[in-house]
């Protein structure tokens, strides 16, 4: 079975300094029909302006990947780390029992966009940790880089739940084929470009559900960036 979830179905939250279009529902933004897709509990595009961000506050028993598109993005927690965020780095915070953290754009000039996704761990009460890592393009172009996993393999973040995350930049005759093993789901979000999922013509912003199915094939695509959910269903 597939399901669309169009780009400018989303919900978007517009705060001037920050706008922040929600795949599913979040804050003040709430749709029944969209509360979650498996584990996969939230998909922000957050926009930020020059000097800006948000300031401290608290996470807990929550997954937390930020995958940066354009730009810089600071971030600073409890657990005393801070690094900035450039294009290819993958941060993942388990909020566990508690982390406080803030995040904010640098720039005097540049805005950053970046993708915030939430993941509910399977396993609650642990310790707040934290882990970054760089996936280059070349690593991702014609195929599906493995990003995150819940042994970290291939060099991928760890996070706590029966999930990976894939990401892929596919143009032209690149054709990528994602087996599903029996009772997985799959999640694809199109970052940006042009891609057919299924047999399902996708552009940037828009996603599909994926049950019942024993694969995920990407074609025909166009200056694509993909993300690729396999989760528990």
């Amino acid at each position: 079975m597939l399901e669309i979830r169009k780009s400018n179905d989303r919900g978007l939250a517009d705060h001037g300094w920050l706008k922040s279009y929600h795949t599913f529902s979040f804050a003040n933004y709430y749709d029944p029909n969209h509360m979650g897709f498996g584990p996969l509990r939230v998909i922000n595009e957050d926009r930020v302006d020059p000097g800006q961000g948000f300031g401290t506050h608290g996470h807990r028993d929550m997954e937390i990947i930020s995958y940066v598109l354009d730009g810089s993005l600071a971030h600073k927690d409890s657990m005393g780390n801070g690094s900035a965020l450039r294009y290819g780095d993958v941060q993942r915070m388990s909020a566990g029992t508690g982390v406080l953290h803030s995040e904010f754009n640098p720039s005097a000039s540049a805005p950053v966009h970046f993708l915030q996704i939430w993941i509910e761990p399977n396993v609650k009460g642990i310790e707040p940790s934290y882990e970054e890592k760089h996936f280059d393009a070349v690593s991702k172009q014609g195929r599906l880089r493995l990003i995150a996993s819940p042994d970290g393999r291939d060099g991928s973040v760890l996070i706590h739940q029966d999930a990976m995350l894939y990401a892929s930049i596919l143009n032209g005759g690149d054709h990528v084929k994602y087996e599903l093993a029996p009772e997985r789901i799959a999640y694809v979000h199109v970052i940006r470009g042009r891609v057919k999922v299924n047999g399902v013509e996708l552009t940037g912003g828009d996603a599909l559900k994926v049950s019942r199915e024993d694969a995920v094939t990407l074609v025909d695509a166009e200056a694509a960036e993909v993300l690729l959910f396999d989760l528990p269903s």
